[in-house]
């Protein structure tokens, strides 16, 4: 007879009571658990979700990173945002580029420099995956009022506010 799989609520249970039982305080391993198990199983869909759209996570990584800072980046800015090696951001940028999804465009008082940006096609498979994303993130959060979101939101960007404060 096949085991059954424990579901994430089990495995999230499981694994509360084993840090707890190790000596963690059980509110801050209910939180820091949950909030890893999400990412986890998120993580999973958005890798799906890459293959789908024919896209690298270190190619991802670039896209992201050029459409939050809403301007033209380095290939070095672009590899200390990504943690990669500026001759792997190289690769990855003639990748991109191949594919119509980003420009480079040489500074106009440093012709050594090299701006990149996204193009049309890059801000739209950029769009496609943030729509296909949110619906899944709001599948997730189904089960919460748009009230119980926003309180979530709030207190997790609390928490957030404080990672600047800690040591890893």
């Amino acid at each position: 007879m096949a085991k059954r799989t424990p579901s994430a609520q089990e495995l999230h249970r499981r694994a509360v009571a084993t840090y707890v039982k190790a000596g963690g305080e059980e509110s801050v391993q209910r939180v820091i658990t949950a909030v890893q198990s999400l990412t986890k199983k998120l993580d999973q869909w958005y890798a799906r979700q890459l293959v789908d759209l024919e896209v690298t996570a270190g190619e991802w990584a670039v896209v992201t990173s050029l459409a939050k800072a809403g301007e033209a980046l380095t290939p070095s800015q672009l590899a200390e945002l990504t943690n990669v090696a500026p001759s792997s951001m190289t690769h990855r940028l003639d990748k991109l580029a191949e594919r119509g999804l980003i420009e480079r465009t040489p500074d106009a008082e440093n012709r050594t420099r090299i701006y990149v940006s996204l193009t049309d096609a890059g801000w739209q498979l950029f769009s496609v995956a943030i729509r296909g994303s949110d619906v899944v993130e709001s599948d997730v959060l189904q089960d919460l009022s748009d009230d119980e979101r926003g309180e979530l939101a709030r207190l997790l960007e609390v928490v957030i506010a404080r990672l600047d404060d800690i040591d890893a």
